[in-house]
């Protein structure tokens, strides 16, 4: 797992590195200002929605992994079992959901009144 996390931040800290690296600089528009904060909650809303449905992902496949288990080793608790796993399944995929409508705010409403 440690090297996975490292493997991530690595990509992550070379993708800011290229950003930079390949910027120049050119005459700025009048509304450039308000271009690049646009971009900048584009790709913000972007990375934000994929690290959630990431760990939503990584989170429903080992509760149901672990729920399969579960019943496998006592199939008299698999009511119990089920209805637990879908009411985890429930909260996980609400915080994904959350992480959506934090996004589509951001993207649509314009909180920033720019």
């Amino acid at each position: 797992m440690k090297k996975v996390t490292a493997i991530m931040v690595l990509v992550f800290g070379l993708m800011l590195i290229a950003t930079a690296a390949f910027a120049e600089a050119t005459a700025a528009a009048p509304d450039a200002g308000k271009f690049a904060f646009f971009g900048t909650v584009a790709a913000a809303s972007a990375i934000g929605i994929g690290i959630a449905a990431l760990g939503t992902g990584i989170g429903m496949g080992l509760s149901v992994g672990r729920a399969v288990e579960g019943i496998a080793r006592n199939p008299e608790a698999s009511g119990k079992i089920m209805t637990t796993m879908i009411v985890g399944l429930a909260l996980i995929e609400s915080l994904a959901i959350y992480t959506l409508v934090v996004v589509l705010i951001l993207l649509y409403a314009k909180p920033f009144g720019v």
